[in-house]
């Protein structure tokens, strides 16, 4: 067999660096470090559902006054505070519906003039680069843009000043907007004639209910686009220099979520088909069911020193990252204490990562095999 040296490829803007700290936290008991700037942990590269930039942001819907961000965490509270910020949207919607009727009507007086279009764009893991040329074009291109959460701020920074924004994301707890009234937001701009985009951070059909805002719109005649984004999985793993699949070493790749449909704190009944030496494991949305998922890959045969890493706000300036062996990884991300966006990988080619601790040039070649 022949031996080839691997070289590792990284974006221009590769995030984990050392600066010119002489004081890094330590991440990981694999002695992987890190730095946190003290002005990078105070903010966010993403929407926070009660921050400041995302009423200023979407400060068109306010006319009287900004509502004051809320820190109480009280489900009580949140529901109060939800209903009475779309109460004070109420009017401003409707005007603009309004506005756009009109110059629909106006425009289309002597033909037939259908609704507008809804295109569903993928922003990618948050890094503005990421974005396709085409995704930039219809972001600039939009009369109104309904935006998640996991959109980073750099890339709203793209949208045109005339275009008007509506915050409609979820975090566990606090749905700014239901499912179902991000549905009717969708259809009722469309038929009123806008060119209406629906902003996801990553891909918009890899858990990101694309699929569903896409099959209601299609079903009440309304035509819509879907333009691809890259994938956390994808974006985030090539920032680190990790295959998701490597000849000799993963075969496959597969996706999980770590959110139950139900609600409920165990979803990963997927765990003893998913515990293969030989497959990639993804985990999204997975920090608060991953110390389940981790003791039932084990107990259905995964190595407990199998690689893992976890990836915090990846491809952002604020990412951090926790390598760490399985057995350990739960353990060792509460340690670190990583929120929410976070990415689980699990698999043997985490290891070929330049960033992995126990990383040497041995281990990182290339085996072609017969």
């Amino acid at each position: 067999m022949a031996l080839v040296q691997r070289i590792p490829i990284f974006s221009s803007n590769l995030r984990i660096r050392k600066t010119n700290s002489t004081n890094p936290s330590r991440i990981s008991s694999l002695h992987y470090k890190t730095q946190i700037t003290s002005s990078s942990s105070s903010s966010s590269p993403f929407t926070e559902k009660h921050s400041v930039e995302r009423y200023q942001r979407d400060q068109w819907m306010y006319k009287a006054s900004l509502p004051s961000p809320s820190p109480s965490s009280n489900q009580k509270d949140e529901v109060f505070f939800r209903e009475n910020d779309i109460a004070s949207q109420l009017p401003e919607l409707k005007k603009l519906l309004a506005v756009l009727r009109e110059k629909r009507e106006n425009g289309c007086r002597g033909g037939d003039c259908g609704p507008g279009d809804v295109f569903l764009v993928g922003t990618g893991p948050g890094d503005p680069e990421l974005l396709t040329l085409k995704a930039i074009r219809v972001i600039q291109s939009a009369d109104l843009l309904l935006y998640d959460r996991l959109v980073s701020n750099d890339v709203l920074e793209l949208v045109a000043p005339d275009a008007k924004l509506l915050y409609v994301g979820k975090t566990a707890g606090y749905h700014s907007r239901t499912q179902e009234e991000i549905h009717e937001l969708l259809l009722s701009f469309a038929e009123a004639g806008a060119t209406v985009v629906r902003l996801k951070g990553g891909d918009p059909l890899v858990f990101g209910r694309g699929g569903e805002e896409m099959d209601f719109l299609q079903h009440q005649g309304i035509r819509v686009q879907v333009i691809p984004g890259i994938t956390a999985a994808s974006g985030i793993a090539a920032e680190l220099g990790i295959p998701l699949t490597h000849r000799g070493v993963a075969t496959s790749v597969r996706f999980l979520t770590g959110h139950s449909r139900k609600g409920g704190t165990d979803p990963l009944f997927v765990a003893e088909n998913a515990a293969d030496p030989d497959t990639t494991l993804v985990v999204y949305m997975g920090l608060g069911t991953l110390p389940s998922l981790a003791q039932k890959l084990m107990d259905h045969g995964l190595p407990c020193d199998t690689p893992a890493v976890a990836v915090e706000r990846g491809t952002t300036p604020l990412q951090r990252t926790v390598f760490s062996e399985l057995k350990e990884f739960a353990a060792e991300i509460q340690s670190a204490g990583l929120v929410s966006p976070t990415l689980i990988i699990i698999g043997k080619v985490v290891e070929l990562s330049p960033l992995w601790p126990h990383y040497t040039k041995e281990s990182s070649c290339l085996v072609e095999t017969r």
